[in-house]
């Protein structure tokens, strides 16, 4: 039977989804609602990576079926466990894109409280009207 802590990187993968989607959804400034996409944005990449562990999994890549890397493994790490490397690649790939909009998504809301004085959505609408 699995519990909650078994599984606590989804747990909290949709906890931390759920603030982030709050953020987005009820909150009025514009730099409030990018920390909560960042914020949602984290989350998946959690739950993604959780995704990609493999405890008391078979060795599967062709790369590890070699017998002495297969004997270290297991003297290393008392079993044989084999973490998917694909999910963390396209995780970091992800992060280093989710930083370069960030950048450009705070650079663009310093232009916008330069442009309009503020930063709250419902003001930017009635001032653009």
């Amino acid at each position: 039977m699995k519990t909650i802590l078994s599984n606590i990187d989804y747990v909290v993968s949709v906890i931390l989804f759920t603030i982030g989607l709050y953020g987005l959804v009820f909150k009025h400034n514009v730099f409030k609602k990018l920390l909560a996409l960042n914020i949602l944005e984290t989350s998946v990449y959690l739950s993604y990576i959780a995704l990609g562990d493999v405890r008391l999994g078979k060795i599967t890549t062709s790369w590890a079926k070699s017998p002495y890397l297969k004997d270290a493994i297991a003297a290393w790490t008392g079993k044989e466990i084999m973490v998917n490397p694909i999910p963390t690649g396209l995780i970091l790939t992800a992060i280093v894109v989710c930083v370069c909009i960030t950048a450009f998504s705070l650079s663009l809301v310093v232009k916008l409280y330069q442009y309009f004085g503020t930063l709250d959505t419902r003001k930017i609408t009635a001032l653009k009207g």
